[in-house]
């Protein structure tokens, strides 16, 4: 029988060829050889004609005779057994096999969007989904007030030696999206969105909200008439406020709220890079969840739940965890307040996206979102979620968390509750078109 490994992606066991055929066309034979290494054996069950003829040996037959005619009838119906679950096994293979790529969508064949494609975070994040497999079209949407046109930066990325064609598009400021957004939304998959304005100096949160909520708006307005089955990526700030305001609007239309997901994967990568430092191990294999929120105290990395976060003293976590919660801080400074982190949010968002596609082509991902929630009293929160054919095909509870933990959520949820609670008055007071 061929050797079956289990894919940590999913958490289900294949054999070589299997993986390699899934896989053949995405990766070089030596990258998948490399990752079929750093899967764990599926452990076998023990043979249960084995244990049954264990006892049996022990047993004395009477006769010698009478031992061959007992054992001749249950060896022929133990053979037609086999046989016949041999011969039904490749028929509920095949079964299974049409029902999933019927209900899966083609992998490498995904229309995704960037909206904001042009500003800083935007054009890095479009390099690196025009990099991924599983991209045939991209497209740019950005508005004319723009630094630089869309056209111009899907030319300079149809040159990538990739498969997907790049595409620009152009809004007019101060006009609604949906009357610039017919073609590059119809048939889109996914749609990230990066759009709006930072936060300037002095400038409240609340304040930012107002700007960029109805940005947001406009933009979720076209997704709803032209890609309503598409997965809508929000990097639009403050997300607590904006992913809540947004969900409630598709709810509002009749869409699935479930669609709009708050990309809070940044606070993951840092935490896991964070850690890796800390414990000299590479961040590759690490991954800490990151619950709650995507701004200052609502931000919860869970190093409890990982196998070198573990391994952090208790006296340093506190600071760890203020550590992740001041990233983004500590880039503005950096930066000299000339701007924000865009480059590793870029790199996050296309993760992110990445791992979506990932789920539409039916390969399912786990990963920690900020979306429609039940796994707390709050109706939005950031957890580890499951990624599948639909998108968020199931949210999962929060796990066992220490002391520090449990202390440092309700801290999260106190904070959390308003940003949210600001999010579902605007939905309240608006309504897509």
């Amino acid at each position: 029988m061929a050797e079956k490994r289990v894919d940590p992606e999913d958490g289900v066991a294949y054999t070589w060829d299997e993986l390699s055929q899934f896989y053949k066309g995405k990766y070089k034979k030596k990258e998948i050889d490399a990752y079929w290494e750093t899967c764990k054996p599926a452990k076998r069950a023990k043979s249960k004609s084995k244990a049954e003829a264990e006892p049996k040996a022990k047993t004395k037959a009477k006769t010698k005779g009478k031992a061959k005619a007992e054992a001749a009838e249950p060896k022929a119906k133990a053979k037609a057994k086999v046989k016949a679950k041999a011969k039904a096994e490749p028929k509920a293979k095949v079964k299974a096999k049409a029902k999933a790529k019927k209900e899966t969508k083609p992998s490498g064949n995904f229309k995704v969007v960037v909206c904001g494609g042009c500003g800083g975070i935007g054009q890095p994040m479009a390099m690196l989904m025009a990099m991924d497999r599983n991209v045939k079209e991209l497209c740019i949407y950005d508005l004319d007030i723009s630094p630089m046109p869309p056209a111009g930066v899907a030319q300079d990325l149809i040159h990538l030696e990739r498969k997907c064609t790049v595409k620009g598009y152009v809004g007019k400021v101060n006009e609604p999206p949906v009357n610039f957004m017919e073609e590059p939304l119809t048939g889109a998959h996914l749609v990230l969105i990066p759009a709006g304005l930072p936060r300037k100096p002095g400038q409240t949160r609340d304040d930012l909200f107002k700007v960029n909520a109805d940005i947001a708006k406009g933009i979720v307005e076209a997704c709803a008439k032209y890609c309503p089955e598409a997965v809508l990526a929000m990097i639009v700030n403050p997300v607590n406020s904006i992913v809540p305001a947004m969900a409630e609007l598709y709810k509002k239309k009749g869409l699935d709220p479930m669609k709009i997901i708050g990309v809070t994967t940044l606070d993951v990568v840092r935490a896991n890079k964070f850690v890796g430092e800390e414990t000299n191990k590479n961040p590759n294999f690490i991954n800490v969840p990151v619950i709650g929120g995507h701004a200052g105290a609502t931000i919860l990395p869970v190093f409890s739940q990982d196998k070198a976060g573990k391994l952090l003293p208790a006296e340093k976590v506190p600071d760890m965890d203020k550590h992740v919660q001041d990233a983004g801080t500590d880039v503005v400074n950096a930066k000299n307040g000339k701007g924000s982190a865009t480059l590793s949010m870029a790199y996050a968002g296309a993760r992110f996206g990445s791992a979506i596609l990932s789920g539409l082509s039916g390969r399912k991902r786990t990963e920690c979102a900020y979306c429609a929630s039940t796994v707390t009293d709050l109706p939005y929160f950031a957890q580890k979620v499951i990624l599948g054919p639909t998108g968020i095909e199931k949210v999962l509870p929060l796990g066992e968390l220490n002391e520090h933990e449990t202390k440092r959520l309700e801290e999260v949820k106190t904070q959390l509750k308003g940003e949210v609670d600001t999010g579902l008055k605007y939905a309240e007071a608006n309504s897509l078109a």
